[in-house]
């Protein structure tokens, strides 16, 4: 692992089912869902338990958002198809499931608010316009993921499809910081 303490914060996944789906008899049935076509093509479908929101597209697409785990974001799915099968909706047994992306969040010590202007410009593949958003936007090729750092050493990493990814490209960050001459002391639990 990478020695940081790393909270997920939300996961995205698709599901992909292959059927069309009546969004009209949805909005009408599940009390939950709100369908407006004239300001969004989808069912927005607000689950309690687990807490998340659905995206039902007539597509027969499904994103699931709002997710603190890929567990629960996979059993989030799931009670939505159960939902839809009670409404008499033909849902194949099987359908593709995958995670889109997952964002975490983790905390680097910074002692005095980190130089975000200066890094950005040692750093290759960052960005840093404070006039449009306070943090520092590093992007990494490999594991593809975004990370934004922020001057209170705040870390906010997306784009990855597992937690692995998460801890190697947060290991490979630390060692860019470092090679720059930072000190990267995550914060642990």
């Amino acid at each position: 692992m990478s020695g940081f303490d790393v909270k997920v914060e939300n996961v995205v996944v698709f599901a992909t089912l292959g059927n069309n789906i009546p969004l009209e008899k949805i909005s009408h049935e599940l009390e939950a869902a709100e369908y407006s076509p004239e300001s969004f093509p989808g069912v927005i479908y607000r689950i309690k338990d687990p807490m998340v929101a659905a995206l039902i597209f007539s597509s027969g697409k499904i994103v699931c958002t709002g997710a603190r785990s890929i567990d629960t974001a996979k059993t989030a799915v799931q009670k939505v198809i159960v939902d839809l099968r009670n409404l008499g909706i033909d849902i194949p047994e099987k359908y593709d499931l995958r995670v889109e992306n997952i964002v975490a969040s983790t905390q680097i010590e910074a002692k005095e608010k980190l130089a975000l202007d200066e890094i950005a410009l040692m750093l290759e593949n960052s960005e840093y316009e404070p006039e449009s958003f306070p943090g520092l936007v590093f992007r990494l090729p490999e594991p593809r993921v975004a990370f934004l750092l922020f001057g209170t050493g705040k870390i906010i990493c997306t784009g990855s499809r597992n937690e692995d990814d998460i801890h190697l490209a947060l290991g490979n960050f630390k060692e860019k910081l470092e090679e720059l001459g930072l000190s990267v002391k995550p914060i642990g639990p």
